[in-house]
């Protein structure tokens, strides 16, 4: 199965058979809100080892999770803040990935060996529709070479670089991350912000400025 005869259009989000690729170790590149992901099953280790081949990714960076929703973090972390809590409910869905404390049973290739996992609610049906087929949860890191600029932006860019190494591409022209969408420019992606605790640490400033955070904090 390549991404030549297995690329598709999400607009009825994907066949099923997407899904059930997924739980069998199967890869998938998709549209999110801000930069086409790669996704694999975070639960299968064939995915997963599927995932670090395809981007040449060093096996000690940890593993972005998109989920189906908010109820799901509790699956993934092993304690979630109060003001973790509240970015949640302002920012989500929406371009906030969470460092937060990960649950014991998290993957050690998720988390990187450490003890924490980043998660985060995409404003995207693509996306969340894959996590709730699978355990809450798909991996988000995104579609690119580990070491080379950020994600590709269009499909076939993407299925050039990826072709053989993916199941399924779900393409779609006017995904956030696609430099040709109105506004042009690739996104910089989601911001992230590690919260082990209530006090917020900037990880990386993305599309939500990392001020529009500490002000809203700072409101109460």
């Amino acid at each position: 199965m390549t991404p030549a005869n297995r690329s598709v259009t999400p607009r009825a989000l994907f066949p099923v058979e997407v899904i059930a690729s997924l739980r069998a170790g199967g890869a998938v590149i998709f549209p999110t809100d801000t930069l086409y992901g790669v996704g694999v099953d975070p639960c299968s280790e064939t995915g997963l080892a599927r995932l670090f081949a395809a981007k040449a990714r060093d096996r000690r960076k940890p593993i972005p999770l998109l989920l189906s929703g908010a109820e799901a973090v509790g699956r993934w972390t092993r304690h979630v803040p109060d003001a973790a809590t509240r970015l949640m409910d302002r920012f989500w869905p929406g371009a906030l990935t969470l460092v937060l404390p990960a649950d014991p049973g998290v993957h050690p290739a998720v988390t990187g060996g450490g003890d924490t996992v980043g998660v985060r609610v995409p404003d995207h049906p693509v996306p969340r529709a894959l996590a709730a087929g699978l355990s809450g949860a798909v991996t988000g890191t995104s579609a690119n070479r580990s070491g080379t600029p950020v994600a590709w932006g269009s499909a076939e860019e993407i299925v050039r670089e990826f072709t053989g190494d993916v199941d399924w591409i779900l393409w779609e022209a006017a995904a956030a991350g696609d430099p040709r969408r109105a506004g042009g420019g690739i996104s910089p992606g989601s911001t992230v912000v590690r919260m082990v605790d209530d006090r917020p640490v900037l990880l990386r400033e993305g599309v939500l400025p990392f001020r529009d955070i500490i002000e809203f904090l700072e409101r109460g």
